[in-house]
């Protein structure tokens, strides 16, 4: 099987290539150039790109460099940006995910006559076959690395996407990823994990990034009975939850913001249980198979996570006409911030049923 491995200069990317060398595959290795800046994080620094050029080379491999830079302007960077101007909390690594390393590179691999692309993300994909002659469904499920579960930020990947990708290193533990590439002399077999935006350097950082492409205003911040108590330079960069760096005197109880006016620029802080919702609305939901999908006003019972790694929380949810649906929680839960990735688990918690953006 001819396949394209997209190479991002770190450890497990490196792996998943050498491991389908292994299986016999035709495998040429792939690094998207996407951030068109400067950049001294994640995975979009000119060291990640010779560190995934230089692993191709011993695993002798063809290497190439796809220039996304446009794309990734388009569908990451400037809704990042808009997102922060209208007071929502964007995921771009997620819209990474969605426009670039799977739906961008996949239409690159069909002109190329590939048969699959593969990266490192730890996740597995299950084929499930219901019957002779019925096509066949596919799961997405749970990393076998708990602590490195990469599921969440790949569940928008739909039947025809989970087809043809490939999760080599998605049965793996890291500590066995780093003991592979160890023993084959990988460059990339000891380097730290990305765990930053690849996009804001660590120098100038989100302030100095969002500030040089949106104007900022400054806001007030009140307690829950209108009184101000304290101001933001930019109420641009609040988010909900936040209890740091909002102006407010020291000393007497924590108070967090529960809420933000970004109209008036005003925001409301006030104890952590004011946080606490029992409802959440979930908006741009897809699907890892359609047929998960309940009928129109049908319960359908899921572990809910809401972020890269946090714990899951059972809910049972009601879908709406179109993309859609509500989250009723178990128990009350922190509301989470709109514009975060809302990601639906079967009840067992192991595969992906689908995902949307909190409201």
């Amino acid at each position: 099987m001819k396949v394209l491995v997209a190479m991002s200069g770190g450890v497990d990317s490196s792996v998943a290539a050498a491991e389908l060398i292994d299986a016999g595959h035709e495998v040429v290795g792939v690094t998207m150039r996407l951030w068109g800046g400067s950049s001294d994080t994640g995975c979009c620094s000119v060291a990640d790109v010779d560190d995934a050029r230089r692993v191709a080379q011993q695993l002798g491999i063809d290497h190439v460099v796809f220039n996304f830079s446009d794309d990734f302007n388009a569908a990451v960077v400037a809704p990042y940006v808009e997102a922060h101007r209208n007071g929502t909390t964007p995921n771009p690594c997620i819209e990474c995910n969605r426009h670039l390393k799977f739906a961008r590179l996949s239409e690159r691999a069909d002109a190329l006559d590939f048969d699959a692309i593969a990266t490192g993300h730890h996740a597995r994909i299950e084929r499930l076959t219901t019957g002779t002659g019925d096509e066949p469904r596919w799961l997405l499920r749970r990393g076998a690395d708990e602590a490195e579960d990469q599921s969440y930020v790949v569940h928008m990947l739909d039947q025809r996407e989970l087809a043809r990708t490939l999760f080599p290193v998605g049965g793996m533990s890291k500590d066995q990823v780093r003991a592979i590439a160890a023993r084959r002399g990988l460059r990339t077999a000891s380097k730290p994990d990305s765990q930053d935006v690849c996009f804001i350097g660590r120098t100038e950082g989100r302030d100095v990034f969002l500030g040089s492409r949106i104007p900022f205003r400054s806001g007030r911040v009140v307690n829950t009975d209108g009184e101000q108590v304290g101001e933001v330079p930019a109420v641009e960069l609040v988010t909900l939850g936040q209890r740091r760096g909002l102006g407010l005197p020291g000393g007497g109880p924590k108070r967090y913001v529960v809420a933000v006016d970004h109209n008036t620029a005003t925001v409301v802080v006030g104890d952590e249980e004011l946080l606490d919702v029992s409802v959440t609305e979930v908006s741009q939901v897809v699907w890892a198979d359609p047929r998960l999908r309940p009928a129109l006003g049908e319960t359908l019972d899921v572990m809910v996570q809401c972020s890269a790694h946090g714990a899951a929380r059972a809910a049972s949810l009601r879908t709406a006409p179109g993309p859609r649906l509500t989250l009723h929680w178990s128990s009350p839960q922190r509301r989470i911030a709109p514009g975060q990735s809302v990601v639906f688990y079967d009840p067992s918690n192991t595969y992906v049923f689908g995902g949307g953006i909190a409201i």
